[in-house]
């Protein structure tokens, strides 16, 4: 029988898994009893910081309480169950306490930002006060933060190449936990508390779309499945640096992310898996490309750990000061995909409609919302976070900054050329077509520039520019030579144009399969 602390309150957040999960493996060896417990903290669906977006969107609120339930079938199989309460976790953890009467600790995965440490500085003033122990742990990244070859946080390399380099030649990744074949019990009488639905918490349910790249759903045997699907079953993991900017299908990339951002997969668990396969299947670019891009999520973190709150500061980073616009109109054509440009606009059309877009359509949709644009990169980035299934703070601020210029970027004034990105990554255009039927009427890859056609093409494809497809809001001067090149030989297009005008006045981009993918090809 244990001697140490007799009731522990284990408080889940974006760790959702049993396996390798440090509050379990702790609270297993110092606790009688387990209370595994995750909050539906109200504050959560509300509204962002700057531009009042709703903050957390149907496909992501889906996948977590799929990710719940499936968490809660695994703890009761395991002779466990998951606590649901919807309150702040400070009060919902005070409850307990008083009900209980037997909490000794609350244990929890330290987070980095700042809404997730108000949580936490919340929750050590309520256990200080009820005189009840608090331990934390950190879980969420491939390298522990302890083990990271730099003497303090702020001397972390503000370059990732920097950072990747020192991890890889003086670090080591810790093992993989062990899974506890059964886990202590729950203290008798505790109700269970229902998951809720989705218009419980102001959504309403979406449509599953055939189209989707990502037709999956939460939780940690979905993660282990898909793994299991993509090194073991099909070994597409050994063609994934070949495959990785893919835009249609399920295998172009691993799919990991949105498990990932949920905790139901660790990363520490995929480089193990990674290690196995090339062990026993041999090693390749591909296989090491997972480990590095599962760096870039660890960076993130760590960046965010670094600067704090200057993750989410308009100047960035840098503290550069640039002439962002807030043009909601302009902001509103890009989220509902009619800038008239098609690469964006699919992409775009692919996230609402989903809740996940590819790497590649990222990097395009946002470099031109930063730099053809010209928007306030804090209207992105919110709305990246209302709606991606794959949300993650930290990767996906980081990936704003990247973007906008102030952020981890060491070059200076980086940016997509999206006509050529659409030509070279959707060269005979079957991606635009699948999210633009509008344009389903123009064959090849002259779907990527509309607006050069002649007035016969435009007239067969059933397309009218300006009725059933807008013209581009905005045209850079670098998309002339690509648009040119992809004319409609039979002559000018409508209005005349040949070119493209200049692009207005822009400033200074980037971005895993694990948020926004990186490839040096953007001219």
């Amino acid at each position: 029988m244990c001697s140490a602390p007799h009731t522990v309150i284990c408080l889940l957040r974006n760790d959702l898994r049993l396996h390798d999960n440090e509050v379990f493996h702790w609270a297993q060896k110092n606790a009688r009893y387990i209370v595994p417990l995750y909050c539906f903290d109200p504050r959560n669906y509300l509204v962002t910081f700057c531009y009042n977006l709703p903050k957390t969107g149907p496909f992501r609120l889906r996948f977590l309480l799929d990710s719940l339930k499936d968490l809660r079938a695994t703890l009761q199989k395991k002779g466990s169950n998951l606590f649901v309460r919807q309150g702040k976790p400070a009060e919902v953890i005070s409850e307990l306490i008083k009900q209980l009467e037997s909490v000794s600790t609350v244990i929890f995965h330290e987070e980095v930002t700042h809404e997730e440490l108000e949580v936490e500085k919340e929750i050590r003033n309520v256990c200080s006060q009820l005189k009840v122990k608090v331990h934390s742990c950190w879980g969420s990244t491939l390298y522990h933060r302890d083990d990271l070859p730099f003497s303090h946080i702020s001397r972390l390399p503000d370059v990732y190449t920097q950072f990747r380099k020192a991890v890889e030649t003086q670090g080591e990744v810790r093992p993989v936990l062990s899974t506890p074949d059964m886990l202590k019990p729950f203290p008798a009488g505790l109700e269970e508390g229902s998951i809720p639905a989705l218009k419980d918490l102001g959504q309403t349910d979406v449509l599953e779309d055939p189209r989707s790249a990502f037709p999956y759903h939460g939780g940690e045997s979905q993660a282990l499945a898909r793994l299991q699907h993509y090194f073991w079953d099909t070994d597409a993991v050994a063609r994934y640096k070949e495959t990785r900017n893919g835009l249609i299908g399920v295998n172009y990339s691993t799919k990991f992310a949105p498990w990932l951002a949920n905790g139901c997969i660790s990363p520490r668990f995929i480089h193990d898996q990674i290690k196995k396969y090339e062990r026993e299947r041999g090693a390749n670019q591909s296989t090491y490309w997972v480990i590095f891009e599962l760096l870039w999520r660890d960076f993130f973190r760590f960046v965010a750990m670094k600067h704090g709150n200057k993750i989410f500061s308009l100047n960035g980073l840098q503290d550069k000061a640039l002439p962002w616009k807030k043009d909601i109109s302009l902001f509103n054509a890009w989220k509902e995909g009619r800038t008239g440009v098609p690469f964006v606009d699919a992409n775009m059309r692919e996230l609402a409609q989903t809740g996940f877009m590819s790497n590649r359509g990222r990097q395009n949709v946002a470099s031109f919302f930063t730099k053809d644009l010209g928007l306030d990169w804090r209207m992105g980035a919110e709305w990246f976070e209302y709606l991606l299934v794959d949300y993650d703070v930290c990767s996906n601020y980081g990936n704003w900054l990247y973007s906008a210029g102030i952020g981890n970027d060491p070059r200076e004034n980086r940016k997509f050329n999206v006509i050529k990105q659409g030509l070279d990554y959707d060269n005979n255009g079957d991606y635009v077509r699948q999210w633009v039927p509008e344009l389903q009427g123009i064959s090849g890859c002259k779907v990527h520039t509309p607006w050069t056609l002649s007035k016969d093409v435009l007239s067969k494809g059933q397309v009218t520019l300006d009725k059933t497809y807008p013209f581009p809001v905005v045209m850079a001067s670098e998309w002339s030579h690509h648009a040119n090149q992809n004319m409609d030989v039979s002559g000018p297009g409508p209005r005349g144009r040949r070119g493209l005008s200049h692009t207005p006045k822009h400033y200074g981009n980037r971005g895993i399969d694990f948020y926004f993918s990186r490839n040096k090809n953007l001219k």
